[in-house]
Parts: structure tokens; sequence; C-alpha cells
């Protein structure tokens, strides 16, 4: 379920977990200056818990963004699927309200995507370090956060363990999200791009050149990044986060 990158485009946008936050979203790529012949990509979880997760779809679709797939549209993609899957209200909302173009926008949606004129593989929540991708379980690239004795810890924010990211030896480097407990991760390897848009933090993207490599150096990195502060905090953010700022 990889998808390769097209062979030319102008500058490479890596945007972390949107969660419905259409408005920041847009503001976002106001800011980036974002053009024809730029080429968008999501980590996943572009729905559910925040206000318009219609409305982030209908930008995905109107610039032909890539998606890579979250436990979020998963979720939804299980209760489609399958008749035992119950859904919580927050998440049965946002699917009783996707259009058919929606489900193929999610359905179509890969594991991972490899972008190797950056040196980089985009994944939403990691990887099981020493696994090749072709072996990693789909779930551990949708949930993993942490590394224990006995494999990848349960996404929670409970969880305890050593960070994958880590632990992680590429190439190449690994563009993520999904942990927004951790906030802006910067390893060497890694990237965790999920600051907390959904819960009143920011919405962040990585921005890259027409083949730049993701560099190594931490500062380099953090030099393309750009960010948009959220509105307002949609979602009752977990009490670690709350604590942590």
């Amino acid at each position: 379920m990889s998808r390769h990158s097209p062979l030319r485009t102008l500058r490479t946008i890596i945007v972390g977990d949107v969660h419905g936050c259409r408005r920041e979203l847009e503001g976002l790529l106001d800011r980036i200056a974002f053009r024809s012949g730029d080429r968008l990509v999501f980590v996943g979880d572009l729905i559910a818990r925040g206000p318009d997760s219609l409305g982030v779809l209908d930008v995905a679709r109107r610039t032909g963004a890539l998606i890579v797939r979250g436990n979020h549209e998963q979720k939804l993609l299980d209760w489609r699927t399958h008749d035992d899957v119950i859904l919580g209200r927050t998440h049965m909302d946002v699917a009783r309200s996707l259009r058919d173009v929606d489900w193929s926008l999610l359905e179509t949606s890969s594991l991972w995507l490899d972008l190797p004129e950056h040196g980089a593989r985009v994944v939403h929540a990691g990887v099981l370090p020493g696994v090749p991708i072709e072996r990693q379980d789909p779930h551990t690239l949708m949930h993993i956060r942490t590394v224990g004795v006995r494999g990848p810890k349960k996404s929670s924010a409970k969880a305890r363990g050593i960070p994958w990211a880590t632990l992680y030896a590429g190439p190449p480097q690994i563009i993520f999200g999904h942990n927004a407990l951790g906030g802006l991760q910067l390893h060497h390897w890694a990237t965790g791009l999920d600051t907390a848009c959904v819960y009143g933090g920011q919405l962040t993207a990585m921005v890259l050149k027409h083949n730049e490599r993701v560099p190594l150096s931490i500062s380099r990195r953090r030099a393309l990044l750009v960010s948009q502060r959220a509105a307002r905090a949609y979602f009752e953010a977990p009490k670690k986060l709350l604590n942590t700022g």
C-alpha cells in the first residue's frame, strides 16, 4: 500500500495531524504561499475531533494531496466494512456526513509514502525499529508511540516505554504525526509533526524545496518548519498535555 511521489514538483509540503481544523489548514497554506506545482502530503488523521472534517477533505481533494492513513481514518474504514465495529459519537457524526468521494479518498490512502528525492518516508505513527517497512504491522504504522520489552505499546497517553524514534536508525528519515503528547519531535532520523492543533496548539508543516533532502541537523530541520496557531481548542486535551503546555 505504498505510493511513490511524482517526478517533478516545485516544493513538497508535509503537514501534521489536522483533525478537522480546516481554518488552520487554510491559514497554514496561505502562510506557506502554497501554489500550483507544489505537492501537499498529509501524515494522516485529517478527520475527527475538530470542527470541519469535510472541509479538510475538500482541501485535500482540491490540492491533489497525497494522504497517509491515520488511525482515525482507519477507524471509520473499519466501521464501514465490519458490522461489529462501534463508533463513539464524535466519529459517528463524521462517518454519517462523509460523501462517496470522501470514502474513496480514505480508501485510497497509503499506509506509508516514500519520497526518495527527499530521503524521506512518511507514516502516520511510526515504525518498529529494525523491521523492514514491508513487514511492518499496519496497526504499528498507525498506532505506535513507544517500544517496550514486549514490543510496541498501545496508542495511549498512559503507554510507557521508549519512544520508537529514539531507537530508529535510518535512512530514510521518517516524518510522522500521531503523538500530540510529544509535541514537535526532532530526532536524528525521525521528525514528528503533530503539534496538537485540535487541542489549541498549532498546525505544523515541513516545507522542502525540489529535491531537497531532509537534513540530519536538527537546527537546519527546524528551519524548514512552518506553523499556524489554532484559533482555539476544539477538543479536550489529555491532562498530561494540559499540564505540559
